[in-house]
């Protein structure tokens, strides 16, 4: 399971932080348009909490929601389950002399019984994705993938949705 808070890149819960309190003193100011902050690294929209809750294929696309997204996955301690789904979406751009070494990291850390971030699947999914890294492809975890997708997409999703600190921040990007 999730390690807690100390597996959550630095960088990513300092950006969540910055975010919160960067969107609410600039929701307060009538000016919304896109502001940049540290050398234009971080650039937000004042009305992109708001288009979160559109979609969760929306809400993972920016990188601001993916960050407060983590954040709260860390929280809620199944931080595992965003970090698999992006090592497979790493995993699908890598070049095939390397699939063989990721696929085995990837499964070691994530699907292996009693792995240090063991996502949760169904025996028959972990089966058929042992099974595809005898012959490693960009698609070896296509389903194991899809599965904790659909998890994150039908449970976390909507919890964060309902969460105090995206209803601030939706809050406070329309009443500004």
């Amino acid at each position: 399971m999730c390690r807690g808070l100390e597996s959550l890149p630095t960088t990513c819960l300092e950006r969540a932080k910055e975010l919160k309190a960067l969107f609410g003193s600039l929701l307060q100011k009538s000016d919304h348009s896109i502001l940049s902050k540290k050398n234009d690294k971080l650039r937000l929209n004042l009305d992109e909490p708001l288009k979160w809750n559109e979609s969760f294929e929306r809400l993972l696309s920016s990188q601001n929601g993916l960050c407060l997204f983590r954040a709260f996955l860390v929280s809620e301690f199944s931080e595992e389950n965003i970090a698999f789904y992006l090592a497979c979406e790493d995993y699908r751009a890598t070049k095939p002399s390397k699939l063989a070494a990721k696929a085995k990291h990837i499964y070691d850390q994530f699907i292996i019984c009693d792995a240090p971030r063991e996502v949760n699947l169904d025996h028959v999914t972990k089966a058929i994705t042992k099974e595809n890294l005898e012959n490693a492809s960009q698609s070896s975890f296509s389903l194991a993938q899809a599965k904790i997708y659909t998890l994150m997409e039908k449970d976390c999703y909507p919890r964060f949705l309902k969460s105090s600190t995206y209803l601030e921040l939706s809050r406070k990007a329309k009443s500004g």
